[in-house]
């Protein structure tokens, strides 16, 4: 089991990728079981809100590059089964990210409710320079909480960032110190578990109802490219020297 769920308080459930020795990679495997996690607590009377984290200092390294690496897979793959169940949620999802937040790692946070960070996190959204596109929605949502030069110059060149910029770009609340992210937010759990359920799934509701159309859109259009890039021989040219490594 790579996907942990637990109750741990009232109406609290956590989702923990809990991959350690490949810092958290998720294979088609992975997005699948987080993907039912995800769905699971959405349905469940008795979960108000869900908080994902990663295990062993780390949110997540991204995609299992050695999955990108079969070609005879179609679209995006695996990956956006779990991109529209976090689209589709209606109860609010918080995000505790230590350590690394890389690839789906960085734009999973754009479709959490809240994010927060330990400073020394690193994020990436290294698609160009593995010969990709962007995903998760990024070509939407990170030009609209960044700005179109900061959301361009992220995407464009793939440069690593730390949570201090992560935060300025809008894709975390906030940095907090080294080993707090899940500690403060099973804090604002807590506080959302505590308030009227209906007014929390509503208020959901309509911030996000006048993007959410617009941003299954993009995901289903991202999908073909990013398809078409993940098979070129550029991108398996670069997969491959990243296997290397």
């Amino acid at each position: 089991m790579t996907i942990r769920t637990e109750t741990i308080r009232d109406g609290v459930r956590l989702l923990t990728m809990d991959r350690p020795h490949r810092r958290n990679a998720l294979d088609p495997a992975d997005y699948q079981a987080l993907a039912t996690a995800i769905e699971g607590a959405d349905s469940d009377p008795d979960v108000r809100v869900s908080v994902l984290t990663g295990a062993g200092g780390v949110f997540t390294s991204g995609n299992d590059i050695a999955s990108f690496q079969d070609v005879q897979t179609e679209g995006a793959g695996a990956g956006m089964v779990l991109l529209r169940a976090l689209v589709c949620a209606r109860k609010p999802i918080i995000a505790a990210v230590e350590g690394f937040a890389i690839g789906i790692g960085t734009t999973m946070l754009l479709h959490c409710d809240f994010a927060f960070a330990g400073r020394a996190t690193r994020f990436r959204v290294p698609f160009v320079p593995l010969g990709l596109c962007p995903e998760g929605g990024s070509s939407y949502l990170l030009p609209q909480v960044a700005g179109l030069k900061r959301a361009t110059e992220l995407l464009m060149l793939g440069d690593q960032f730390d949570a201090d910029d992560a935060a300025e770009a809008g894709l975390i609340n906030r940095a907090v110190p080294d080993g707090d992210a899940l500690a403060v937010a099973l804090e604002r759990a807590e506080r959302l578990a505590a308030a009227p359920a209906e007014s929390v799934e509503a208020t959901k509701l309509l911030l996000r109802r006048p993007i959410r159309d617009a941003v299954l859109q993009t995901l289903d259009v991202e999908s073909v490219h990013f398809g078409k890039r993940r098979q070129s021989a550029e991108a398996q040219a670069a997969f491959a020297g990243f296997m290397r490594r």
